[in-house]
């Protein structure tokens, strides 16, 4: 559906392009999630999104899409792995809900 469209390796690029943002120490949220709960939590809450949005979805397209984002966010823990257990930083969830957002764009755009 999207993990093999040019906008998905868009959105790659534009993640490894900000990589710096995980590399250097930041003003941690307080009461802030690891950076993975926080991916997993924003990801979910744009899924949820899409199928409230997109109502005609059959089942196997839901099926699909739930599958495709399992992809997205392994390929995040993945190139994250080193800094996803850390208390994640204001610049950090800013990049994050915004990367989640264009995730939710490509599927928008797909469906």
């Amino acid at each position: 559906m999207v993990l093999d469209k040019h906008g998905y390796d868009e959105l790659v690029m534009y993640l490894t392009q900000n990589l710096a943002l995980f590399e250097k120490p930041g003003e941690i949220i307080p009461s802030a999630p690891t950076v993975m709960e926080l991916i997993e939590d924003v990801i979910a809450e744009n899924v949820i999104r899409i199928c409230e949005q997109h109502t005609e979805l059959t089942t196997e397209q839901r099926s699909l899409i739930v599958r495709e984002v399992d992809g997205i966010v392994y390929d995040l823990q993945e190139v994250l792995s080193s800094v996803t257990d850390q208390r994640v930083t204001q610049e950090q969830n800013a990049f994050i809900e915004e990367f989640a957002g264009l995730v939710k764009n490509l599927f928008d755009s797909a469906v």
